[in-house]
């Protein structure tokens, strides 16, 4: 395809878009999404493959690393019919990947909001698929977590389920307090929106959603802000009006609020049979004409593009040789076949002064010498053919070497030690000189630094009285150390007073004690003294606090968090402290309170810039008309530059 449209299902690659990945050479960009980007590749036995590679932000959380590991080899025992299973992957490289088989199918998500909601027998058969593929996920120790339309694709034979289980790999790493959210909101369970629990039921309740959403054609909870359809989700009941009656039954249940309340999924596909006014089977015809359509754009795949032959490296030498060609001795020079490498042209030598002089091939000292100092290792153009599997090849038949870098006029350090030369002397077409006269600019150099060796020798061996008022005198602070460092120009310890002043001096710690922080309300670390509020929004979770506490009376769920940076609980092992709390990687949002035991302590660093720990002393008695949390806070004010959002 020379070109791609908006609604092209494969998008160029683009400038900043890798050509190869783990060794599959790309096609195109099937999608993007919070965690990576999706790429289009080939198997070498030609089948297409889906490689998802991972944000850079999140390769460089180490908990994320290991997290992905884990699920990523859960993933591969995920081997169902209703799944995309997992081909390859790469946990450990710079960026962590994982391979899919590729479906040719629109996801959900696209399929409605480009043809609308599906008829019935599709509803259903969609709603059976999903749950087979859930019962096959969950059997292996998966949770999907993020389970929406965009996740569901649909095939000619059927749904795929895909991307089970990665979410959790991003799940209290630092990323979630940076704008990246786990989980779609308008399709999270209450449980998951409230306090982040996940079971196996929690996927019962988004499928309720994907039900309810394809026949609809729209979210069961409604469309706005993040924060106003997660309070709905928790607090309200869905809008299934426009539901039709066969399903109600069936949604309602996935979609109750206590996870015990949701059927089991082999009783969601018990009902779907019954709902069905004919047997439900998996065959070409259960999609849409108009939606099978998309399907056909899909199998027209693009190639990858080809790999650019190697070309030849110009250079200016009677003889060219070809990529893979042996070169061809000159006249009287020693004969060799080198095989299995290429050979880029060497310069060759016009004009050579008269034998035995310096730069003529073979005279003694010369370049091509054996054993002459100016020799050097191979040059780039042979590192190159090494790393395309090739052996180096043997030097030049005609005997001629790369000058040393003292003859061509200049001393670059580090050259034969490193095995290096300087890039491009062989392509160049290099000529050896003679050597240059020596400048008198060296010499004048040279005369000045022996001048100021000098003077720094007297003003060592001056005494400490003079040294003392000639310091004085320069408006330099003065110290009865005379090192030979001190006094030559200030190098010595003068220094390093200076940079011990331009050093940041950290924030005096802040303590407030017995802070009682009610339900709902929070506090925020730059208020002095930090009194608790209430939030003006509808829930301190979607707030800007640096701190809160959380308590659902429904489900009697109590959390802390922060919706305006990250927590970290630190170890019994651990005293908290400033520096503690900076070293700390161990990020999440929120965090349940009876995860908490009087004394626990947590890391609080707001995208403000403030750092603070805060101690926890414990809560309410049951008999207690309000419910709080009392709390102790230190806090480092303006620790670190604030984050932009």
């Amino acid at each position: 395809m020379s070109s791609a449209s908006s609604t092209d299902p494969f998008q160029p690659l683009k400038a900043d878009d890798p050509a190869v990945v783990g060794g599959y050479r790309l096609a195109a960009v099937l999608g993007a999404g919070g965690m990576g980007k999706v790429y289009l590749s080939y198997t070498p036995g030609g089948r297409p493959l889906a490689i998802k590679v991972i944000r850079a932000e999140f390769s460089e959380d180490p908990e994320f690393r290991r997290r992905f590991q884990q699920e990523v080899r859960s993933a591969q025992r995920v081997q169902g019919l209703y799944t995309a299973p997992v081909i390859d992957s790469d946990t450990e490289g710079a960026q962590p990947w994982l391979a899919t088989a590729y479906v040719p199918g629109p996801s959900l998500a696209h399929a409605v909001a480009r043809h609308g909601g599906l008829p019935l027998r599709s509803v259903l058969l969609l709603t059976v698929g999903v749950a087979e593929a859930l019962g096959v996920i969950h059997g292996a120790g998966i949770v999907h977590r993020d389970l929406k339309p965009a996740n569901v694709l649909l095939a000619s034979d059927g749904p795929r389920v895909i991307d089970f289980g990665i979410a959790r790999a991003a799940d209290t790493t630092a990323l979630t307090g940076t704008g990246v959210s786990v989980g779609t909101p308008a399709f999270m369970a209450p449980e998951q929106a409230a306090a982040g629990t996940v079971t196996p039921a929690t996927d019962v309740f988004a499928l309720g959603q994907i039900a309810a959403y394809a026949a609809i054609g729209a979210p069961a909870f409604g469309e706005g802000p993040s924060h106003a359809v997660l309070y709905r989700i928790v607090h309200e009941n869905p809008d299934l009006s426009r539901l039709p009656d066969e399903l109600r039954p069936l949604v309602t249940r996935c979609l109750s609020r206590d996870p015990a309340d949701r059927p089991a999924l082999a009783d969601v596909i018990r009902m779907c049979h019954e709902i069905s006014p004919e047997p439900l089977r998996q065959g070409e015809d259960w999609l849409p004409q108009a939606v099978a359509g998309s399907i056909t754009e899909r199998l027209r795949m693009p190639a990858p593009a080809p790999t650019p032959p190697p070309q030849p490296s110009a250079a200016p030498t009677p003889t060219e040789f070809a990529p893979g060609n042996p070169p061809t001795p000159p006249p009287g020079g020693p004969h060799y076949t080198p095989t299995g490498y290429a050979v880029a042209s060497a310069p060759t030598q016009t004009g050579p002064g008269p034998s035995g002089t310096p730069g003529a091939p073979g005279a003694p000292g010369a370049p091509g010498a054996p054993g002459a100092p100016g020799n050097v290792p191979p040059g780039p153009w042979q590192r190159n053919a090494h790393q395309q599997g090739h052996p180096t090849p043997p030097p030049h038949p005609s005997g001629f070497q790369q000058p040393s870098p003292q003859q061509s006029g200049f001393q670059q350090q580090g050259f034969q030690q490193s095995g290096f030369q300087q890039p491009g002397f062989q392509q160049s077409g290099f000529q050896p000189q003679a050597p240059r006269p020596k400048r008198t600019g060296l010499i004048v150099a040279a005369s000045v630094i022996g001048v100021l060796v000098v003077l720094g020798v007297i003003g060592y061996l001056l005494p400490d009285d003079e040294k003392s008022g000639k310091e004085g005198r320069a408006g330099s602070s003065s110290s009865s150390d005379s090192s030979p460092g001190s006094a030559n120009g200030g190098s010595g310890g003068g220094g390093s007073a200076d940079k011990a002043r331009d050093k940041p001096v950290d924030p005096k710690p802040v303590t407030y004690e017995g802070i009682d922080v009610t339900a709902s309300y929070e506090l925020m670390l730059a208020d002095n003294p930090p009194r608790p509020r209430e939030n003006e929004g509808s829930n301190v979770i979607y707030g800007d606090a640096d701190f809160y506490y959380y308590r659902d009376s429904l489900f009697s769920d109590e959390q802390v968090g922060t919706a305006n940076g990250k927590l970290v609980v630190l170890k019994n092992s651990q005293k908290g402290s400033l520096e503690v709390c900076r070293q700390e990687t161990r990020f999440t949002e929120k965090l349940e309170l009876k995860q908490l035991s009087p004394g626990s302590q947590i890391c609080v660093l707001s995208k403000a810039g403030h750092i603070a720990v805060v101690t926890y002393r414990g809560k309410s008695g049951a008999d207690d008309p309000s419910h709080y949390i009392t709390v102790d806070l230190t806090v480092w004010r303006n620790a670190e530059e604030a984050q932009m959002d």
